[in-house]
């Protein structure tokens, strides 16, 4: 669904009267921060599992840190970061990226076409604190380190193919990764202070064995055109990659990336700024930032993962904030969509719609014990908008 910009130096609140004047395009239309505002029902009380959801929607655990996953006998990782899904047959595959340093690696739960877990296993083992990472064209996952001179890992959330180390990728802080089948790249976001946007072009779409890393170069200000640059050396030692490159934008902690409809959307938590990538023109803006929203408490604060639904709206999970997992619509709304309580010590992680686009499956990375040994991953279901 086409999407368009939805910030241009100015906010409008969700009414023009609550402003003396009219809407204008191209406004973020900044939803109040009370649950409810939205395309769906407010929050209703918070469930059993302690989340507050829309009429009509479920939630469910379905795995926690440290016990065995209901239904197999595999222990469930520690600290669940970035996640996507994978059709398998009639049912479906839910990949957990696992940020805890040493360790780290990658789990994986199976559901069968009723939604019952029918296996656990793990798909990558042995590496450093993974964050985010991506999902491929080609159904395997990029897990990403986020350590210094951290690697991409090309993994096979099926369980059957060894994992892969990805080098031409680039060494670097990573964070997330987005498919771009159209440009046939991967964009990459770095998660430093001072940290840059990455494209990786593959030197055969498909296979990521090698290939060309770039970075975007454009102005200081907050919207403008941009251009890309090969990055000299890769390896990013001595000279660390987001330093090789002279007008290199800089993005304050690069977390969360999504791409679709020609557009990448990525979050920078040190702002709490979402920013859109217009890959038609080579233009890039805000699409949120808190900062400029009318009144005391935005409705979205402590940016993080982001995942995009089939009817064009942005998840978006918090890291701290309210706990809570808001969603962005084409229109430009606003709105928490759910909000776990009782877990202020943990952040939301790893969003994704199962295939059908029916199922949200997200963790608590930290839950309710505030330690990365207490995490708790969680499956909604209901009337999610086509």
């Amino acid at each position: 669904m086409e999407r368009r910009s939805f910030l241009r130096g100015a906010v409008i609140g969700t009414s023009a009267a609550a402003f003396g004047g009219t809407l204008m395009a191209g406004a973020v239309h900044a939803a109040p921060a009370q649950p409810g505002a939205g395309p769906y029902s407010a929050l209703g009380a918070a469930n059993a599992n302690g989340i507050m959801l829309p009429a009509g929607f479920t939630s469910r655990i379905v795995a926690r840190s440290g016990q065995t996953v209901p239904g197999t006998s595999y222990t469930w990782h520690n600290a669940p970061d970035g996640g996507a899904c994978y059709a398998d047959g009639t049912g479906w595959i839910y990949v957990s990226n696992s940020e805890i340093n040493p360790g780290g690696g990658a789990s994986a739960l199976r559901f069968g076409a009723t939604g019952a877990i029918t296996g656990a296993y793990r798909v990558l083992s042995d590496t450093r604190q993974n964050c985010a990472g991506g999902r491929t064209p080609w159904n395997t996952w990029l897990s990403c380190e986020e350590v210094s001179l951290g690697y991409v890992y090309e993994t096979d959330p099926y369980g059957v193919n060894a994992a892969v180390r990805r080098d031409a990728m680039g060494r670097f802080k990573h964070e997330a990764a987005a498919a771009d089948p159209v440009r046939k790249v991967i964009y990459l976001t770095e998660d430093e202070t001072d940290g840059c946007f990455y494209r990786f072009v593959p030197t055969t779409w498909g296979n990521l064995s090698s290939g060309t890393l770039q970075v975007l170069k454009a102005g200081t200000a907050a919207s403008g055109s941009f251009t890309w640059q090969n990055v000299p050396d890769p390896d990013g030692s001595p000279t660390t990659t987001r330093t090789q490159v002279s007008g290199a934008k800089r993005f304050s902690g690069g977390e969360g990336c999504h791409y679709a409809d020609d557009k990448v959307w990525f979050t920078t938590k040190g702002d709490n700024r979402l920013w859109q990538l217009n890959l038609t023109n080579n233009t890039y803006e805000l699409a949120y930032d808190d900062s400029l929203v009318p009144g005391a408490a935005a409705p979205l604060t402590g940016v993080d993962n982001v995942t995009g639904a089939s009817s064009g709206d942005l998840y978006i999970a918090e890291d701290g904030g309210n706990m809570e997992i808001c969603l962005i619509t084409p229109d430009d709304t606003v709105a928490p969509f759910l909000r776990i309580t009782g877990q202020s010590g943990s952040e939301i992680t790893g969003p994704a719609f199962s295939p059908d686009g029916t199922r949200l499956y997200f963790s608590s990375q930290r839950g309710t014990t505030g330690s990365s040994s207490g995490g708790i991953t969680y499956e909604v279901t209901g009337p999610f908008r086509a």
